[in-house]
């Protein structure tokens, strides 16, 4: 059986022509209402924040180093063979603490040699005494010549010049005969000892033995630039600051492993010029150091309090964004667009970063959201604010 061909156009019916083309219409008007119009998404949220305002402390920071007020060298001072050793290495002693002996015995009796001669002086004195006595007598009544008074004049004058020899050699001897036991001049902590019992020390210079070192108060070295040297004596001289008053100027120092700065002490020593090389000067301070934190050497940082400020501004560090021109703010203006603003950033309060310049107090600073916004474009700004809670990390 043949297949049915499809009708050629000119034999489809009228009505069915309409209906098809209608059905098309149709289609076309369905697919046109399907059609969907671009609607641009919301403006992005963000947090933002206006500056905090309140007084701060203006501070001086640097970076210095720790050093002991006392610490010297024990050396022998007399030649002889080391005894003992009358301490333990490390050990905290008190001043005068016995710490070497050394071979006490021969300036024992070179001691007792020097004094026997002094007796012996003091004899011949006594005896050249009562010889110049009795010739001034005997002078007196023309008993004897005048040439009998001189020598016995000049034989006292001798006895009395060997007697303070004799004096002095004994002197000699009792100080070399107290050099014989080293002693601490202070209280401090002893170093491990450099030589060993039996071993002769002192022979042709003093040999050391060991070092002492006073661990409470101690020192802190640094230097500050000549800007800040300058900055500071204007704020001294306005506040009119003697010398007295600026030896009482806090200086607070935090070891590397530590938060803030918990060490406490006074200002104690200012260089009197500035060092040309370097531009800087050098003080000092002095902290106490009763639990002995802070050892001699390690490197540590350093802050002085110079002036205080009042309504300064500050925001959260995390604000802060920086590129190749310096530090910045994202600002939202009164058209809600966002500003990138520079601004020079001074020191950490709490946590919070203080701006020095760049900033208003009624800026709206972006806290949140940073990466959601690009400057010059709409934010939907969402009004918080800066409390101290936030500036937890230090």
């Amino acid at each position: 059986m043949k297949s049915a061909r499809p009708l050629h156009p000119r034999f489809i019916h009228g009505s069915d022509l309409v209906r098809a083309t209608g059905a098309f219409l149709a289609l076309i008007a369905l697919a046109g209402c399907e059609q969907n119009t671009f609607v641009a998404p919301p403006p992005p949220k963000v947090d933002v924040a206006l500056p905090l305002q309140r007084p701060i402390t203006r501070y001086l920071e640097a970076t210095g180093n720790t050093a002991p007020i006392k610490q010297v060298d024990l050396v022998a001072r007399v030649q002889g063979f080391l005894q003992s050793i009358d301490y333990k290495d490390g050990d905290f002693v008190q001043q005068g603490t016995t710490l070497f002996t050394i071979e006490p015995e021969t300036y024992r009796l070179k001691l007792d040699q020097a004094r026997a001669a002094q007796a012996g002086a003091q004899a011949s004195l006594k005896q050249a005494e009562l010889d110049f006595q009795r010739q001034s007598d005997l002078v007196t009544r023309q008993a004897v010549s005048k040439a009998t008074l001189e020598t016995s004049t000049a034989n006292r004058d001798n006895a009395q010049a060997n007697l303070q020899q004799a004096q002095t050699n004994t002197r000699i001897a009792e100080v070399n005969y107290g050099y014989t036991k080293v002693t601490a001049p202070f209280d401090g902590i002893v170093s491990a000892h450099l030589v060993s019992v039996g071993e002769l020390v002192g022979v042709s210079s003093p040999t050391q033995l060991a070092t002492i070192v006073a661990p409470d108060p101690i020192y802190v070295n640094f230097t500050v630039n000549e800007q800040q040297v300058l900055r500071f004596r204007a704020e001294a001289r306005r506040r009119r600051l003697t010398l007295a008053d600026l030896k009482q100027t806090p200086v607070e120092v935090g070891l590397q492993i530590e938060e803030g700065f918990p060490h406490a002490g006074k200002l104690d020593y200012v260089a009197p010029t500035v060092n040309q090389s370097t531009g800087t000067l050098a003080v000092r301070g002095i902290i106490p150091n009763a639990d002995r934190v802070l050892l001699p050497g390690l490197f540590v940082r350093v802050r002085v309090p110079t002036e205080k400020q009042e309504n300064a501004l500050l925001v959260p560090d995390t604000a802060l964004g920086s590129d190749q021109s310096g530090r910045y703010l994202l600002v939202v203006t009164g058209e809600n667009k966002v500003e990138q603003r520079k601004v020079t950033t001074g020191q950490i309060e709490n946590g919070l970063r203080v701006i020095e310049t760049g900033l208003k107090p009624e800026d709206r600073v972006v806290i949140a959201g940073l990466l959601r916004v690009i400057p010059g474009e709409k934010v939907d700004p969402q009004l918080q604010k800066i409390v101290e809670a936030q500036a937890s990390a230090k």
